[in-house]
């Protein structure tokens, strides 16, 4: 395969005409197919920019059936790929049938090698000019932060505060659900800080036994009890010049509460069965899925370490919180693991992205990443189906609000969620919403999208 040269896929069932279309094409690296299974195992195999498909297939050389049913997959497998049907005279019908089901164009036989030469030289310039404003957005930061997968407004405003706070050394605490990222925020307050150079520690005090969290924490000289054969410093003296994360800091044992508050008073630690005061330079970061205020007034967590640990308080929105973000969520996984997982998945029907985005996600990203990856592996076909999610949907109730709101709020949130449902692709977000794509851009303007 000439790598300097674009790939061509040519889905025609006739002989003659897969070597007439070979010569008029010799420019491009013309690979053909001539029925349904065979494009598809071309689409896999080559990844073509562009696509030209015979509508009279086998076995429906007379119909249309067979040759939309491949337009139909080849874009579910491929959405970028640039497909252009080649139609007889009096087949104009199926031909804007097929553009309207995402084909790029049509062109009529008799074919004029000049005429469709123009059409496929388009079709890849404009994949080509696609694929390049995906490249920069990528090098200009699209995404928000490394890691992190978001349109919402507020996980962006998120961002931009986790980077305003970075580079000080104050505590942090990052409050959210279990699953909405904190140990991602955690890393990326660490990553771009004067820190980053030194180490990251971590500890979860919900994974740790309450009669070792303490060596774990503040470590222990040689014999400072049965077992204890070393000194062995602790997670904290480790993080020494870095970043120390406490993960879970309300499941921390009111023991242990005051020790960590003399710590961030006095930046010293003291080890288990030691006297010497070790001056630890370090730069706290915490989380916590449950209500702290709600343990003070229960008297389960300490007031005063409380107030120390939240200099910087950063609440992580849930899932279900994040407009559009769902949607943006799946098929960024989808991509993931069926490369990782080597599976011919490429996208969702359009009732598992309508689940996608009606489900509440009490689990939030961490439920979603272990379902998609599942669906990836049990599904059947080309894309996932509800039935290969197997969620269940209930409807959701809207707060009534005056009707310029309602408008405004209804054409942002369509607008989210038309992009995400097609990862970003305004081509096809235009014809999913109905408008042209310079008024896509318009209202992409007003409400502040990218």
């Amino acid at each position: 395969m000439n790598q300097n040269k674009g790939v061509l896929l040519v889905v025609e069932d006739d002989p003659g005409l897969q070597k007439q279309m070979r010569w008029s094409f010799d420019g491009y690296e013309v690979v053909v197919a001539g029925d349904r299974e065979a494009a598809l195992a071309q689409v896999r195999r080559f990844e073509p920019p562009v696509v030209t498909v015979d509508l009279g297939l086998p076995p429906d050389q007379d119909g249309a059936s067979e040759g939309l049913a491949t337009v139909e997959q080849v874009l579910a497998l491929a959405p970028d790929t640039k497909v252009i049907v080649v139609t007889g005279n009096q087949e104009r019908a199926n031909a804007v049938k097929a553009v309207g089901m995402g084909a790029y164009d049509f062109h009529q036989k008799p074919f004029d090698p000049e005429v469709l030469g123009l059409v496929v030289e388009r079709a890849f310039r404009f994949h080509a000019l696609q694929q390049e404003n995906c490249r920069l957005q990528v090098s200009q930061g699209f995404a928000p932060m490394p890691g992190i997968i978001s349109r919402d407004p507020g996980m962006l405003k998120l961002c931009r505060s986790v980077e305003k706070v970075a580079p000080s050394d104050a505590t942090v605490m990052l409050l959210g659900e279990s699953g909405t990222g904190k140990e991602l925020m955690a890393r990326a307050l660490h990553q771009f800080s004067p820190r980053c150079g030194k180490r990251l520690m971590a500890i979860n005090c919900a994974a740790i036994p309450e009669n070792l969290l303490e060596s774990e924490l503040f470590g222990y000289e040689k014999g400072a009890f049965t077992g204890a054969a070393k000194q062995t410093r602790g997670k904290i003296e480790t993080a020494d010049g870095g970043t120390f994360f406490l993960d879970e800091v309300g499941d921390l044992p009111s023991a242990l509460q005051a020790k960590l508050l003399r710590f961030l008073q006095e930046r010293v630690v003291e080890r288990i069965g030691g006297r010497e005061e070790i001056p630890v330079d370090v730069r706290i970061v915490c989380a916590t899925h449950q209500k702290l205020k709600d343990m003070m007034e229960a008297g389960r967590f300490r007031e005063d370490l409380y107030y120390r640990l939240s200099e910087i308080v950063l609440d992580i929105p849930p899932l279900r919180h994040r407009e559009g973000d769902a949607a943006l969520l799946a098929h960024a996984f989808l991509n993931r693991f069926s490369n990782q997982e080597g599976r011919p998945v490429r996208g969702f029907s359009q009732e598992a992205l309508a689940a996608i985005e009606s489900y509440s996600w009490p689990g939030n990203v961490r439920e979603m990443e272990n379902l998609v990856k599942r669906a990836v592996i049990m599904a059947d076909g080309p894309q996932i189906g509800l039935d290969d999610l197997g969620l269940r949907v209930q409807a959701k109730d809207a707060d009534p609000i005056n009707l310029r709101q309602v408008r405004d709020e209804a054409e942002r949130k369509a607008l989210v969620r038309g992009l995400g449902r097609v990862d970003g692709n305004i081509a096809r977000a235009a014809e999913l919403l109905g408008v042209s794509r310079p008024t896509l851009y318009d209202l992409m303007n007003r409400y502040g999208l990218k």
